[in-house]
């Protein structure tokens, strides 16, 4: 295998809420991950906004952004994402600008349109607002963290003159088309919906319009991974978030459960259709089938940067997991073993 194109590499983390946990144990542990990922050289850090869902516990993103901003001293930290329909675009800007000159050069606002919880939940924080009123509330929002016109009478202070970074997720073709339209980077949802990622790209890179902020288009993909010492054993881990897909599938809260030697008993066959349906992206496996696959996922997409999940249950594993990811991704994912484990 040739080495393939270098992309940088992120991690995203929902502070998930173990089955017998607590949301200080999930904070702890999402911190814990940040310096140590901070330290094997991943890019950035991300943390998602949900609402009113047992088992994650990032409602409150600015804040732990904040927290893990603090808590690290060098990597970029910010949101995947801050769904913006459930909040005035000024009260954003004022976050993150904010956030900005706490933790300069060091901030990143990554937005989405979906609710990023249930129906009654997303009628009690929209008020009013819509997914329709997206395209509207992102040139609001660049407005707002952007130097303030003379005479301007509603500015963001702090947030005016910082121009964050502004990203636009998405897990289908709307966001694409928009982020290429207004030039921003765009990051795709393939962690949890892969079926549309290679036209999304091509929509985005075909229609991108250079930017004040952005000369040619970047854009980042969502990858579940799970890596491990051999592909048994990465199996084996990934019950975890097979039994997490599930609960949500079937409605139920979705603490972070342990791995289990089989799920045979625990789905039906359509259950298990529809889990592998939602993480047909997923990386699984010991260091040279990651391996293989990175590669084989790089050149398919081109992909500027992929931001990780790998929600095992005990943290040691999750560690280990991003820890060979990082591994092989500073190798420039070749195929001899002492130059990865090297780096």
């Amino acid at each position: 295998m040739n080495d393939v194109k270098r992309a940088r590499f992120s991690v995203l983390d929902l502070a998930l809420v173990k089955a017998g946990g607590t949301v200080a144990d999930a904070f702890r542990d999402t911190l814990d991950l940040a310096r140590h990922a901070e330290r094997w050289g991943y890019t950035r850090f991300w943390l998602a906004e949900h609402h009113n869902m047992g088992g994650i516990a990032s409602a409150a993103t600015s804040v732990l952004i904040g927290y893990v901003a603090g808590g690290t001293s060098t990597m970029r930290v910010g949101s995947g994402g801050i769904m913006l329909p459930n909040h005035a675009a000024l009260m954003v800007a004022e976050q993150f600008g904010t956030l900005e000159t706490l933790y300069p050069g060091r901030i990143d606002l990554g937005v989405g349109r979906a609710p990023g919880t249930d129906g009654l939940t997303a009628r009690a924080l929209r008020r009013g607002l819509g997914e329709d009123d997206f395209p509207w509330q992102v040139q609001e929002l660049l407005a707002f963290l952007a130097p303030a016109s003379p005479g301007q009478r509603l500015r963001a202070i702090p947030g005016e003159g910082t121009n964050v970074p502004v990203w636009l997720l998405g897990s289908s073709t709307f966001s694409a088309q928009l982020a290429a339209r207004l030039g921003l980077r765009f990051a795709f949802a393939s962690h949890f919906a892969p079926e549309l990622l290679h036209e999304a790209l091509h929509l985005y890179r075909e229609g991108f319009r250079p930017s004040a902020s952005l000369r040619a288009p970047y854009a980042m993909i969502g990858i579940p991974v799970i890596a491990a010492k051999s592909d048994a054993e990465a199996e084996r881990l990934a019950t975890t978030p097979y039994q997490r897909f599930l609960s949500l599938i079937r409605g139920e809260p979705i603490y972070t459960s342990p791995p289990v030697e089989s799920m045979d008993r625990i789905w039906s066959a359509e259950e298990k259709a529809l889990v592998e349906r939602k993480l047909g992206a997923a990386i699984i496996g010991g260091t040279d089938t990651v391996r293989r696959k990175l590669a084989d996922l790089l050149d398919a997409t081109q992909a500027d940067e992929i931001i990780f999940t790998s929600d095992v249950y005990y943290q040691s594993d999750r560690l280990r997991s991003y820890e060979i990811v990082a591994e092989l991704m500073l190798s420039g994912l070749t195929s001899h073993v002492s130059e990865t484990i090297l780096g």
